[in-house]
């Protein structure tokens, strides 16, 4: 009878410590993406430490993939150490160049965009500027002018409530009328 072999042998075990280092230099790869990103959008730390969780969620279903696929389900510690070791090697090798080189290009375009849009930023602030001197305040300069311009006030007779239906008050004096009588006995006839 044919019984698989339940365990790794130690070259076995060293073919995967080093794959395992070989990954780890792919998962520095997909946390610099999350570093450029960083730098190309600048984030507040809520952002960062989203970040931070979706990656290590990744790095948890890669160990995960790799325990199975690789080596028949068995997760083993050392898979972890040989990924971090991978990790921590192009980080402070190819890492630190990839994103310094990324940092020297984004500052390069940065510049180049703020030169090239420098004409269209002094338009725009003098027409802010223009806009308000025009604007603000507005108000207060309509509620001047309204102030200025002599509304003609309708004659109080035409009223609605001051209409008479040809009735005399009673108590009341009729002005006019009095006015029209005062001016008949002043004038000879």
């Amino acid at each position: 009878m044919n019984v698989p072999e339940t365990f790794f042998s130690v070259s076995e075990e060293i073919f995967l410590f080093g794959i395992s280092c070989i990954f780890g230099i792919i998962i520095g790869i997909c946390y610099d993406v999350f570093r450029t990103a960083r730098i190309l959008f600048p984030h507040n730390t809520i952002l960062v430490v989203i970040e931070d969780v979706v990656f290590m969620a990744g790095y948890a279903v890669f160990l995960s993939s790799f325990s199975s696929v690789a080596a028949r389900g068995e997760l083993r510690f050392y898979y972890v150490i040989g990924n971090v070791l991978g990790f921590i090697v192009y980080f402070f090798t190819f890492g630190s160049v990839i994103i310094g080189t990324m940092k020297k290009i984004y500052f390069a375009f940065k510049k180049l965009a703020e030169i090239i849009l420098k004409p269209f930023k002094s338009v725009y602030v003098l027409l802010c500027a223009k806009a308000d001197n025009k604007f603000v305040g507005n108000p207060e300069n309509s509620v001047k002018r309204n102030k200025k311009i002599p509304f003609l006030l309708l004659n109080k007779t035409d009223l609605l409530y001051n209409k008479k239906e040809n009735k005399k008050r009673k108590n009341v004096k009729n002005v006019a009328e009095e006015a029209k009588t005062k001016d008949k006995e002043k004038k000879p006839v």
